[in-house]
């Protein structure tokens, strides 16, 4: 797919981040985010900078974002990404031991995108819309709309899944389903 957008075949910059969605009645593990005020679970993603799924992980919604970026992080690095040298992170991710232990385990820089003190509203910030679009992306399989599954391990199958036909509409160039 990044060799069809004339890129080479490994990133080297990528993006993380993580959204709460909520969880039905069936039975499996789940937390509560108190920042976002849901019950459920917490999807973290690595994406490139083409939108494209690198890893994702599926936790209860009470994990911090570092702890699971953590976890994204070390099953990512057991990819051994050989070009990848730098992280692009919200916030949320802000802070010198997450970015220690990043450098440290996985060789990686990680740069905060903060939000300017001066803007009022929405303001799109650098970078950090690639990481959104491709959750938007998701979210348009009605699948994925919340987490229905027992097993975390099934609710990143279908992301994986749902991103292959993701990638496979953009080889077709069929536009209908990115922007």
């Amino acid at each position: 797919m990044r060799e069809e957008d004339e890129r080479e075949a490994e990133p080297s910059a990528a993006l993380v981040d993580s959204q709460s969605v909520k969880t039905t009645a069936v039975a499996g593990e789940r937390g509560y985010d108190a920042a976002k005020k849901v019950t459920g679970r917490k999807r973290h993603i690595l994406v490139d900078v083409l939108s494209l799924l690198i890893e994702v992980v599926v936790t209860k919604a009470s994990v911090p974002e570092r702890e699971g970026a953590k976890l994204l992080l070390t099953q990512a690095f057991q990819q051994q990404l050989e070009r990848l040298a730098l992280i692009w992170a919200d916030g949320g991710y802000d802070g010198q031991p997450f970015a220690d232990w990043v450098l440290e385990h996985c060789g990686w820089l990680v740069e905060i995108v903060k939000r300017s003190d001066d803007a009022k509203g929405f303001v799109v910030l650098p970078h950090r819309w690639i990481v959104e679009r491709t959750f938007g992306w998701l979210y348009r399989f009605r699948r994925l709309s919340k987490d229905y599954e027992v097993l975390p391990e099934t609710s990143e199958a279908l992301i994986y899944a749902a991103m292959v036909r993701i990638m496979l509409q953009r080889l077709a160039r069929n536009p209908a389903i990115y922007l």
